[in-house]
């Protein structure tokens, strides 16, 4: 068994493909428009399905906006180099929620950024 994916509800399709695309670098995958159900579904990722977790993004047609409750925590994701990461995340009109620096007792480099519906990304430095 492996992790397929991780779905989260997005008000603006397009707005979030740019985002994890453009700002977060990932790839679009796939989409594909239900219009039955009046929703879209699009998958982005580093890789491809069949060997990476992936995100999915819900679009419900009629829906323009959703609560995030108090559960969801954030999604993680790798990098070589935080600190220019999110300049870019920054230049590109990302909004960063907690600049780089080290964790709370500990000493693993970590910053977060919010996607366009304010979903928490973490960011971890990895070690070298």
């Amino acid at each position: 068994m492996r992790l397929l994916h991780t779905m989260i509800r997005v008000s603006d399709l397009e707005k979030s493909i740019d985002f994890y695309t453009h700002v977060l670098g990932m790839r679009l995958l796939r989409r594909k428009d239900y219009p039955g159900g009046k929703f879209t579904l699009a998958f982005v990722g580093y890789g491809d399905e069949s060997d990476t977790a992936v995100i999915e993004l819900t679009h419900n047609w009629e829906t323009s906006s959703y609560e995030q409750g108090n559960a969801y925590g954030h999604i993680a994701i790798g990098a070589e180099d935080i600190y220019a990461l999110c300049e870019r995340i920054r230049a590109d009109g990302g909004m960063i929620s907690r600049e780089p620096g080290p964790m709370k007792h500990g000493d693993t480099v970590i910053a977060f950024v919010r996607d366009p519906d304010g979903y928490a990304i973490e960011l971890i430095q990895k070690k070298d």
